[in-house]
C-alpha cells in the first residue's frame, strides 16, 4: 500500500460482519452523544484528537473533513495537537479532549483522574458516557485502519 512493508489486508473487507457490528456500534455512540447535548464539532475534535494520538493518517483525513463540514475552523483544527497551550477551546471542549486523551492511553492514571476531575466540572454525566464511547470507538477504527493500511489518496 504505502511501500513501507508488504501489502496489507483491509480487515474492513476481510470481516465485513465484525467491521458492520463496529460501524453500528460507532452509530449508537453518536446517537448517544446527540442524545446528551454534544455539538457535532466537539466529537469531531475528540475523533480527531485521538487519530492525532494514534496517527491514524486515514481517520485524520475523513475527520478533519467532516469537522470542516461540521463548522470548525481551520485554525481550531490547526492548533489541536496543543489544545491545552491556547485559549481556543471550551471548558467543555477541554474536558472532552482530556478524556478521550486518557480513554486513548489508560495506563497514566494520574492522566485519567485529572480527566475525570476536570469532566465533572464541565460535563454531565451522560456527555462523560459519550465522549468515553466516541473515544474507544474512533481508538477501534484507528486500529482498523492503522492495521488494514487504509490509504490517503490524493482528491
Amino acid at each position: 500500500m504505502n511501500g513501507d512493508g508488504p501489502e496489507r489486508i483491509f480487515i474492513d473487507r476481510q470481516t465485513p460482519e465484525a467491521f458492520a457490528a463496529l460501524r453500528e456500534a460507532s452509530r449508537a455512540v453518536r446517537d448517544a452523544a446527540a442524545a446528551a447535548g454534544l455539538d457535532r464539532v466537539l466529537v469531531e475534535l475528540v475523533n480527531l484528537r485521538v487519530s492525532q494520538m494514534n496517527r491514524c493518517a486515514y481517520c485524520l483525513d475523513v475527520h478533519t473533513k467532516a469537522a470542516l463540514k461540521a463548522g470548525e475552523s481551520a485554525r481550531r483544527l490547526g492548533v489541536l495537537a496543543a489544545w491545552r497551550d491556547t485559549g481556543l477551546f471550551s471548558p467543555a471542549e477541554r474536558a472532552a479532549l482530556a478524556l478521550a486523551e486518557a480513554t486513548t492511553e489508560p495506563a497514566d492514571a494520574g492522566a485519567r483522574e485529572a480527566a475525570y476531575g476536570e469532566a465533572r466540572g464541565a460535563l454531565t454525566e451522560d456527555q462523560i458516557a459519550a465522549v468515553v464511547w466516541a473515544a474507544i470507538a474512533i481508538n477501534a477504527f484507528n486500529r482498523v485502519s492503522i492495521m488494514s493500511g487504509h490509504p490517503v489518496r490524493p482528491e
